[in-house]
């Protein structure tokens, strides 16, 4: 049914036999979970040989005993493997514990009170009102990082080729205490958008507008996750901002987070020579290593490069499905019915779908109240308001394919009853 289309009657009649399949929903006492990107456990089973892949071995290549204090930039073999997976060279890098979150943490905090190039760069320094810029929607935690450190955040809207550029380089322009801006590349959290190759040569551009202690912030978390042959790759934002001579204006994450066991991966941190070298001396107050025995464990199981992929090719055939169940779902019920509209990524962990303007809350509280758990709505937006009420993320990863199914046949359900409700409320 058409939204735009049918009759008040025809609403009604509709509305009152979504009302009775939402009731046998509230009978069936479900309890299913689509609120985070998280690994199954076939995706998990497929690094179990980590465990024991040393064989009592705790030496990396220059004869060091790992097991002992030091090492705080990382093992060798780790920035040579992980370089590649972001685009720079072993020399550019610094490998971290578990996950990439906390190096981001630490980055925006030495940028904040310390600076990255001297005490006189810090962000503090120059205002009392820092701000940076959030594509929208996007990463929860990103935004939670940012207010946690009383970093405003400023939304600047996405596009199927990443941020509005236009928006973005009119904003830097106008006003000086903007001081970084959120990215996630490719796979986008939420949306699986991968920036185009304009959109990427123009980031690199920003360094030379906003200043020098502009800071774009390169989540690449999604780098090698793609699950369709044709997804496309992603520029190299290190090779652009050299040739604009902002190098000093990024800083490049990842992690294996996805890849292996995501609660004992391993992060990645890239950068020019003057960032690592500032950002390892402020890591020295904090810590004295991270666990260099888990760098080399992740070395001697993913390899290589080709390794990597056929690794990938792995939790691609496993995760797959899961999206196709989604998406099949979503353009049998609601594919012309004008009641929203939502993401076909090629790889990442999430899809981005929009309800009709002002709807978003209602739809999770729907789902919730028959056991179907959503990511809250507002979520991907900072300060947790979505100004158009509309976006949510759904995250088919974890739960199984048949579990996706039923947690989908709700969500549409919800989506219908919401928006004829909504229409003939009008």
């Amino acid at each position: 049914m058409h939204l735009d289309q049918a009759t008040s009657e025809q609403l009604r009649e509709q509305e009152s036999l979504l009302r009775e399949k939402y009731t046998q929903f509230q009978q069936e006492n479900l309890n299913l979970d689509l609120t985070r990107g998280k690994p199954n456990t076939a995706q998990l089973d497929l690094s179990n040989e980590l465990d024991g892949i040393l064989n009592d071995n705790y030496v990396d290549k220059t004869g060091t005993d790992l097991r002992n204090y030091g090492g705080i930039d990382g093992i060798a073999e780790a920035k040579a493997l992980f370089a590649k997976v972001i685009g720079l060279e072993p020399e550019d890098m610094l490998i971290g514990g578990n996950g990439s979150l906390p190096l981001m943490y630490f980055c925006a905090h030495t940028a904040l009170h310390h600076g990255l190039r001297g005490s006189d760069s810090a962000w503090s320094k120059e205002s009392t009102a820092i701000k940076f810029l959030a594509p929208v929607p996007g990463y929860d935690r990103h935004f939670a990082a940012c207010e946690h450190l009383g970093i405003e955040l400023i939304p600047v809207d996405m596009d199927g080729d990443g941020p509005d550029m236009d928006k973005v380089e009119a904003m830097v322009k106008a006003d000086a205490d903007i001081k970084g801006i959120w990215c996630v590349p490719r796979f986008s959290n939420p949306t699986g958008v991968v920036y185009s190759d304009e959109t990427v040569s123009r980031i690199a551009k920003l360094g030379n507008i906003a200043g020098p202690n502009f800071v774009v912030f390169w989540d690449n978390a999604y780098a090698v996750h793609a699950f369709e042959e044709a997804a496309p790759e992603l520029a190299n934002i290190m090779d652009c901002c050299r040739a604009e001579g902002t190098e000093d204006n990024i800083l490049l994450f990842g992690s294996t987070s996805k890849i292996t066991l995501a609660g004992a991966g391993v992060a990645f941190l890239g950068g020019s020579s003057t960032n690592i070298t500032s950002l390892k001396k402020n890591l020295g107050y904090s810590t004295i290593g991270p666990d260099k025995i888990n760098q080399l464990r992740h070395v001697k199981f993913i390899k290589d490069a080709a390794n990597l992929s056929a690794h990938m090719a792995k939790h691609a055939k496993i995760i797959k499905p899961r999206f196709d169940a989604v998406l099949e779902k979503l353009q049998d019920s609601l594919g012309h019915a004008n009641m929203g509209a939502w993401t076909k990524p090629q790889g990442g962990y999430f899809v981005s779908f929009d309800s009709l303007p002002g709807l978003a809350r209602e739809i999770v509280k729907l789902a919730s109240d028959v056991g179907v758990k959503l990511t809250p709505a507002g979520a991907t937006f900072p300060y947790g308001k979505d100004p158009a009420d509309k976006n949510i993320r759904l995250a088919p990863t974890f739960p199984s394919v048949r579990e996706i199914e039923k947690a989908m046949d709700v969500f549409v359900v919800c989506v219908q009853l919401a928006s004829i409700r909504q229409k003939l409320g009008e």
